[in-house]
């Protein structure tokens, strides 16, 4: 998979903890009909849960955890559903807290996470609707907003686009402004790059911000996201990645890499090398 040079992303701190974005980063979706594994993750990961920590996060909002893990399990991958982190049983989390009661518009394989709309809602639930992003339901989704005393968008995620089959498919993030500019509603993300969702991430792989990293293929939600939070962000050349991402204005990983397995095998053998013990 080829040596990556880690000794400036291990200045700082160790890396005792690695949060994976899944789409993009353990396999492609934009390949075959249940997406086709990107080299080298599958063994990767076996040794990530060999020697370190790992969590998986994903804005992922069409499909349960369960199906999540079900196809990663289908391509090869060994992992346990309770390290796999999806924004919808979060949100439903949320707004049961909250006693928030949502007019939704989302994927129907999430539904089950969900009750019905809300005639009385008194915030907006959206997440990556697919064929459901017709212009009534959009449209009744901006109507509910405008009903409201203190209009309230809580969207699964904020991505601008991912890659499937067909191509380039534009993503929640782009119908969340369309209704932020039209209502001026009030927003709140569940998923990525949001710091509450991170914060979720660290809790459940107890590793402090500092000696963690983020590995994606969202330069936006994954890279600068976790280093708004504290963490180091690396970007794979894989999935969604473009070229010109290397010299993006404003957001500057931490590391570039080609694969995942080039990220985890160069710094869990500098580690090693270094003496520097990976597990917490």
């Amino acid at each position: 998979m080829g040596t990556v040079d880690v000794t400036k992303l291990l200045r700082t701190a160790p890396v005792r903890g690695f949060l994976l974005d899944i789409t993009g980063v353990l396999y492609n979706s934009s390949e075959g009909s249940d997406g086709v594994t990107i080299q080298g993750s599958v063994d990767a990961v076996a040794r990530l849960y060999k020697e370190s920590r790992v969590r998986f996060l994903s804005n992922e909002s069409t499909h349960t955890t369960e199906k999540v893990v079900a196809k990663l399990r289908r391509l090869g991958f060994t992992l346990e559903e309770s390290d796999v982190i999806t924004p919808a049983p979060v949100a439903a989390d949320y707004l049961r807290q909250r006693e928030l009661r949502p007019h939704l518009l989302l994927h129907p394989g999430v539904s089950s996470y969900f009750p019905t709309s809300s005639p009385d809602a008194n915030c907006v639930l959206l997440g990556d609707a697919e064929h459901e992003f017709s212009f009534h339901n959009v449209n009744e989704a901006f109507r509910a907003l405008m009903r409201m005393k203190k209009p309230l968008l809580v969207t699964l995620g904020q991505g601008k686009f991912y890659q499937r089959t067909d191509g380039p498919t534009i993503d929640v993030g782009a119908y969340a402004e369309a209704l932020k500019y039209s209502s001026g509603c009030d927003h709140v993300v569940i998923g990525k790059p949001s710091a509450e969702y991170f914060q979720y991430a660290i809790d459940a792989i107890r590793v402090p911000a500092t000696e963690t990293v983020m590995i994606g293929d969202d330069l936006i939600s994954d890279v600068g996201g976790a280093q708004r939070f504290g963490m180091r962000g690396i970007q794979v050349r894989t999935g969604k990645w473009r070229p010109e991402w290397e010299h993006h204005p404003t957001v500057s990983p931490d590391l570039i890499v080609n694969n995942l397995a080039a990220a985890v095998n160069s710094i869990l053998d500098a580690q090693q090398q270094r003496g520097v013990q990976n597990h917490v």
